[in-house]
């Protein structure tokens, strides 16, 4: 671990004051610190913000809710309006990490984690356009059965590694941040990147800014919404493929429809053509087994995860039909 400079600061202002090109705020350290140890991360200040106030959870006057970026997952997840109002998220945030970090970790370090591919977390590796870039992608030509097979690049064949951003994306959650310059929102769906010629930059923030919260609008999906999880092993593994499905239905119709997947992109990735084509169909296998189908269209596996294309097809039936009330 390289030397750097810790400093602690009381509040926003003084949080965004304190940023330097190569900084970074440290809250829960989940998975800063451990990059920081292996020799990945290299900032030269850390900015400790615990204790700035960003840890409420509270009604937006829309009737939608702002999290803040300080809470912790396992507040978040468990909170009452969490769970009432938005279900799809707290089943996403309790299928990920351990009680013991989901108790550490939180909203906003979650946003920000890096990928876990192998050659980007191990700097023996000396092939990884995200940890040192133009050097190039050991995964594409290596061990990739856990990469992309959307949205990827020549540069970069990474997946994000978070559950909770995955609902987020599936809820059109909007990123409220602070810098300079002032305050400005940031939906999710451009709050992180795609690789294209510069997959070291995992997000569209700048490196004064702070997020205070993730602002989430009404939604009417608490009653169909299921968050699918697949993985190698039961507890504390990172998605092979995920998918929160997301429902408003009339009368066994679709009124409209949201499906997010996790395990897939370099971002969570919306199945935005799938979502259509549910719109105004009857909720029945065969629509949903249609959707899916529309869902992968495009997909560009690699030697090893060509099955990740099958296992999101039927991943998605699956959510949507538990969404659905169908099984």
């Amino acid at each position: 671990m390289n030397s750097f400079e810790y400093q602690r600061v009381k509040d926003t202002a003084g949080a965004v004051q304190s940023t330097s090109t190569h900084s970074k705020f440290l809250a829960g350290g989940t998975n800063l610190i451990d990059l920081m140890k292996n020799n990945v991360e290299h900032p030269d200040k850390l900015i400790d913000i615990n204790r700035v106030a960003l840890a409420a959870i509270e009604t937006l006057p829309d009737g939608g809710l702002r999290l803040g970026s300080l809470a912790r997952n396992s507040d978040t997840a468990n909170h009452p309006l969490v769970r009432q109002k938005y279900p799809l998220l707290s089943r996403a945030i309790l299928s990920g990490a351990s009680p013991q970090l989901r108790n550490l970790a939180t909203n906003g370090g979650n946003l920000l984690q890096r990928t876990r591919c192998p050659y980007f977390m191990d700097p023996g590796f000396s092939q990884c356009n995200k940890r040192a870039p133009g050097t190039g992608c050991a995964a594409i030509g290596g061990f990739n059965r856990a990469h992309a097979i959307f949205g990827a690049s020549e540069s970069c064949i990474a997946v994000h590694p978070s559950d909770m951003c995955v609902a987020l994306a599936a809820l059109e959650a909007t990123i409220r941040v602070v810098g300079r310059n002032g305050e400005r929102q940031i939906p999710l769906s451009e709050f992180h990147r795609l690789p294209g010629r510069t997959p070291e930059l995992d997000t569209n923030l700048k490196p004064d800014e702070l997020i205070l919260s993730i602002d989430l609008p009404p939604s009417p999906y608490a009653r169909h919404s299921h968050y699918l999880k697949v993985r190698d092993r039961a507890s504390y593994e990172f998605a092979l493929v995920s998918v929160a499905a997301a429902m408003d239905l009339q009368g066994g119709v679709v009124r409209s429809t949201r499906i997010a997947l996790g395990g897939v992109a370099h971002k969570p990735w919306r199945a935005e053509a799938a979502e259509k084509m549910l719109v105004g169909q009857k909720a029945t296998p065969a629509m949903f087994e249609a959707a899916a189908r529309q869902a992968i269209a495009g997909a560009k596996p690699y030697r090893e995860n060509a099955f990740k294309v099958e296992l999101t097809k039927r991943a998605i039936v699956r959510a949507l039909s538990i969404a659905g009330g169908l099984v």
